[in-house]
């Protein structure tokens, strides 16, 4: 499948799909130095990585998975916590759901914080399931156990 790599950072994500045998046709990451490690690590093209996602969300080619390790501070119990309203980190949510809805991927993975079902009473999560629904997707969703820890994917259960 061809995927792309929203907020990617080093590109986590893109060493799981691309062990998986899928292709990086378009990546994002906001900070220039991350992008640069970003081609030189996955050995992609400086042209499909792209920084802020609002300047260059209409590059965006056709793709079947859609990654998202969208930026949690905007949900963290350690951050501000201002959802939403905290442009240009959890506004962020508004455009994956454009992309979404524009080039209507088969997948997709968002990552984020053990809070974010969470914050804000679980209206943020259940505003983002609802459109996600809208889109017509199915959803399945892992919720943290404060308890347990159960739900929650860690690195350090995959040996990392």
């Amino acid at each position: 499948m061809d995927f792309i790599d929203l907020f990617a950072g080093l590109g986590g994500f893109h060493y799981a799909a691309e062990s998986l045998g899928h292709r990086c046709v378009f990546a994002c990451e906001k900070d220039k130095v991350l992008r640069e490690l970003y081609a030189v690590n996955h050995s992609v093209s400086p042209a499909i990585v792209h920084g802020d996602i609002k300047e260059s969300k209409s590059e965006v080619p056709p793709h079947d998975l859609l990654l998202a390790g969208f930026p949690c501070q905007s949900f963290s119990k350690s951050g501000k916590q201002l959802g939403f309203r905290d442009e240009g980190r959890g506004d962020l949510l508004f455009d994956i759901l454009d992309i979404l809805s524009s080039h209507r991927p088969r997948y997709f993975v968002f990552e984020n914080v053990g809070n974010f079902p969470r914050h804000n009473g679980g209206r943020t999560w259940n505003a983002i399931l609802y459109e996600l629904i809208e889109l017509g997707y199915s959803v399945r969703y892992t919720r943290p156990n404060k308890a347990n820890g159960s739900g929650l994917l860690s690195p350090h259960k995959f040996g990392f």
